[in-house]
C-alpha cells in the first residue's frame, strides 16, 4: 500500500472504532481532576502516575490527543545525551517510592513525562535504573534516513553527524530546516520491545526559539532537540522528514505519523498534560 494512503478505509469501519478510542483517550489526556481518572492511573499495584504536566512538541493534527514529549539534552565529549532527572525517595500512600524529578527550565521535569505506550513498564523509565544515558543509533537507521546507512546500531550519536544541519535535505519538503536521527535512550542490553525510541533534530529554528524560551535554554544545545518518538494515539513511531506521502497531509517540514495522520511540529514546544501511566510496583 502506498505510504500516502490511509491505513484503514472507512468502508472498513475501522476509522470509526479509533474515533472512539481517541475520544475516550481525548477526556483521560485533559486530566482536570475527576476522582475516577485519578484512581485509574494511581493504582496501589504501581508507582508513580497520576495526573502530570510536561513539555511536548505540539500536536498539530491528526488524532493524537497530544504532543509527544520533549526529552531534554546535553553534550557530553562530542556525544549527544538525555538528561535524566535526579533520583530521590518520597512517601507515597504509605509506601516508599523512587521518582526522578527536578526543576529544569521552570518547569518540573519528571520520568512521568514518558510513561505512557507501555513504556512505563520499560527497565529504562525505572527512576533508579542504572543506563547509559547517550543517544544511541537505533537499529535499521538507514531504512528511516539514508544518510544514517553507513552507521551502526548502537553507536553514540555525535554532533560532527550533523555538520551539514543547516542545508540538509532528502527531497521530503523544504532543505535546510533541520537534520533528524532516529535513536534509543536508555535502552542497552534491554529486550527489543521494551527500547524507548527517540527522534533527534538539529536546527538554526531551535537554536533561536532557545534564545527567547527558557526551558528550551535548559533542555536543548547547539540547535539539538529530541523528543520520545512514540506517537500518542496509538503508539506509533513518526517521523521527521522520513515519508514523502506526508506532503499530501501539509507535514512534509513536520513529524508524521502514517499509522493514522497524526501531525507534531518540532518547533512549537508546549507546556500540556495528560495521565501518566503507574509504573510496575515496588
Amino acid at each position: 500500500m502506498p505510504a500516502d494512503e490511509d491505513k484503514y478505509p472507512t468502508e472498513s469501519g475501522r476509522r470509526r472504532f479509533v474515533k472512539g478510542v481517541v475520544g475516550s483517550a481525548t477526556l483521560a489526556g485533559v486530566g482536570t481532576g475527576g476522582f475516577a481518572a485519578l484512581g485509574t492511573a494511581t493504582s496501589s499495584t504501581g508507582a508513580g502516575g497520576g495526573i502530570t504536566q510536561y513539555m511536548a512538541i505540539e500536536n498539530t493534527d491528526g488524532p493524537a490527543p497530544r504532543g509527544m514529549p520533549i526529552v531534554p539534552l546535553t553534550i557530553e565529549d562530542g556525544e549527544l545525551t538525555g538528561v535524566w532527572p535526579e533520583v530521590q525517595e518520597i512517601t507515597e500512600g504509605g509506601r516508599t517510592v523512587q521518582v526522578a524529578e527536578q526543576e529544569l527550565g521552570g518547569v518540573t521535569y519528571s520520568s512521568q513525562w514518558f510513561q505512557y505506550c507501555g513504556v512505563q513498564t520499560y527497565p529504562g523509565v525505572e527512576p533508579g535504573t542504572d543506563q547509559n544515558n547517550t543517544f544511541r543509533v537505533a537499529s535499521g537507521a538507514g531504512n528511516t534516513y539514508e544518510w544514517m546507512s553507513d552507521l551502526e546500531a548502537g553507536e553514540p550519536l555525535t554532533v560532527d553527524m550533523f555538520d551539514d544541519y543547516e542545508s540538509w535535505g532528502n527531497g521530503i519538503g523544504q532543505s535546510g530546516l533541520g537534520k533528524p536521527a532516529v535513536g534509543t535512550w536508555r535502552s542497552e542490553d534491554v529486550e527489543p520491545q521494551s527500547t524507548m525510541p527517540v527522534q533527534v533534530l538539529r536546527s538554526t529554528r531551535i537554536e533561536e526559539l532557545a534564545q527567547e524560551d527558557e526551558f528550551l535554554a535548559a533542555a536543548t544545545q547547539d540547535g539539538f532537540i529530541a523528543w520520545l518518538n512514540k506517537c500518542t494515539h496509538f503508539c506509533c513511531v513518526p517521523g521527521f522528514k522520513s515519508i514523502a506521502g506526508s506532503a499530501n497531509f501539509g507535514a512534509e517540514n513536520r513529524v508524521y505519523c502514517q499509522c493514522h495522520q497524526s501531525v507534531y511540529d518540532p518547533f512549537s514546544p508546549v507546556q500540556t498534560q495528560f495521565v501518566a501511566l503507574p509504573r510496575p510496583g515496588e
